[in-house]
């Protein structure tokens, strides 16, 4: 991974998995331009932070921009994302989980692609879940918003690799974030972990990548009973 004339966007880099790729590629000599709506301590000459928002009416603009200072980028890693609990009297959060996980990756994609189209090249690396094949209660915007960001980029990935561009759609089960929420977090990955995962699919390039394993078999059990209990009433 380390290339000292390669650039980076990580959106949602002030915190969680996003804040810990930003530190493993600045350590490994790329220089990272990170986003998220909350400012972020400095890393060096080699990692610059703006402050934006996804949801904003003005994101695109203001993405663009950045990209103007700071571009091109060889990669952007995508890892804004929100999941709140199902309150039906109130049911803004399960909106905002599709505004930030699904909408604001699909507006980022759209601000990069042009340059990455006329450079013929560029990765983007959008983070999904192990939830995207789940039915529940708890969480429904957190998995279906996950659902559409794993089925909408990995179609748009047999879309555009003729353009020379990548695109991974990484699928965790629990991470060590703020996000994993639930009193049972089986093999729950660190944020380390996750990092390093960031990085290979880099190197690599892959369509899709799921990870644990062993969260992915129990993942594909659990959302084959759920399926069959909803068929069968």
């Amino acid at each position: 991974m380390t290339d000292p004339g390669r650039s980076c966007l990580v959106v949602g880099s002030s915190d969680g998995i996003g804040r810990r790729v930003v530190e493993r590629m600045v350590a490994d000599g790329w220089t990272v331009t990170g986003i998220s709506r909350s400012p972020a301590d400095s890393l060096g000459d080699r990692h610059h932070h703006h402050v934006l928002d996804v949801r904003a009416a003005d994101y695109r603009a203001a993405l663009a921009a950045v990209c103007d200072q700071r571009g091109p980028f060889d990669v952007a890693v995508y890892c804004a994302g929100v999941g709140d609990l199902l309150e039906l009297d109130d049911l803004a959060a399960q909106r905002a989980a599709f505004e930030v996980n699904l909408l604001g990756a699909v507006d980022t994609f759209g601000v990069l692609y042009p340059a990455w189209r006329a450079r013929r090249a560029g990765h983007f690396v959008v983070l999904s879940s192990l939830a995207d094949k789940l039915l529940g209660p708890r969480s429904p915007g957190y998995n279906a918003s996950k659902a559409a960001v794993s089925s909408y980029f990995e179609s748009l990935a047999l879309a555009v690799r003729g353009d020379g561009i990548a695109i991974t759609n990484l699928r965790f089960g629990f991470v060590d974030t703020k996000l994993a929420k639930s009193p049972l977090r089986p093999f729950m990955l660190t944020r380390d972990r996750a990092a390093r995962t960031v990085a290979r699919v880099i190197a690599r390039r892959p369509i899709r990548r799921s990870t644990p394993l062993p969260m992915v078999a129990l993942c594909a059990a659990l959302g084959l009973i759920l399926q069959c209990r909803a068929l069968l009433g």
